[in-house]
């Protein structure tokens, strides 16, 4: 991790505290663990700030992986997709559009799952605020890959360490977080 990924994580990380998106406790997660803290990165990646950091600290990533676009499960990956896509649009670096999945195919218009101006066998990257189990992620990753797309990065906020980032990995993706969190409820800089 260079100075500036590191300086932008710990940035992340404080602002996580500061607005009420990290919180300790007792919860039910999803997918259906208990934590000790609970993450709620739509408070960061909806205000402006966090939108910015978190693309600034993503977008180098999804470039390095090759991956021409990005996209993830909608609800949660909406608002990262839509900032890494302007700021790859105003950096001067390769532009890198965004789409999102739904849980879902539509029952109408043309019934698509994955929304977004992808070509066929497009190279992605799959992003998503948390990965606990990787749920959904996978979700994300199966509907791009169904669609004849290629996962070039799996990426994430934070990474729980609950099992999901091993699977990911040992499914053969790349995968890469800026956060991670352990089962004591302590998050840092992953």
């Amino acid at each position: 991790m260079t100075d500036t990924e590191r300086g932008l994580a710990e940035e992340i990380l404080g602002l996580a505290r500061e607005l009420g998106a990290l919180l300790y406790g007792e919860f039910v997660l999803t997918s259906g663990l208990t934590s000790k803290y609970y993450f709620d990165g739509r408070l960061l990646t909806l205000s402006p700030r966090g939108a910015n950091l978190v693309a600034r600290a993503l977008l180098p990533a999804i470039r390095d992986s090759g991956a021409v676009a990005v996209g993830g499960p909608a609800v949660a990956a909406v608002p990262m997709v839509t900032e890494i896509a302007m700021l790859s649009g105003q950096d001067g670096g390769r532009p890198i559009p965004g789409f999102f999945v739904r849980k879902e195919a539509k029952e109408h218009g043309v019934g698509k799952a994955v929304e977004g101006p992808l070509p066929a066998g497009t190279r992605v990257a799959i992003v998503d605020d948390a990965c606990s189990t990787a749920g959904s992620l996978y979700m994300a990753i199966e509907a791009a890959e169904a669609a004849g797309h290629e996962v070039a990065l799996v990426a994430c906020i934070l990474d729980r360490k609950q099992g999901g980032s091993e699977r990911v990995v040992a499914d053969g993706y790349a995968f890469h977080a800026i956060l991670v969190g352990d089962d004591e409820g302590r998050v840092g800089v992953a």
